[in-house]
């Protein structure tokens, strides 16, 4: 019997996607399906996740002038 899998399509620059990409290379368990270089089906139960883990891996990046003190 076929089996469904609720997702969502998002839409990202190719950057993000590579993130997610790299998320999931530690999960398994996020993206169902990779469509183009700007898209990719992800698991609906891991939205949230996602955004919580990219918005930590993005704010070890920005350039914060008070942290040189």
């Amino acid at each position: 019997m076929p089996s469904a899998i609720k997702g969502v399509m998002v839409q990202c620059d190719p950057s993000i996607k590579a993130l997610i990409l790299k998320i999931d290379s530690e999960r398994h368990d996020i993206v169902i399906e990779e469509l183009d270089e700007t898209h990719l089906v992800i698991d609906l139960n891991k939205v949230q996740a996602v955004k919580n883990e990219l918005n930590r891996l993005l704010s070890k990046n920005i350039y914060n002038p008070f942290d040189e003190q």
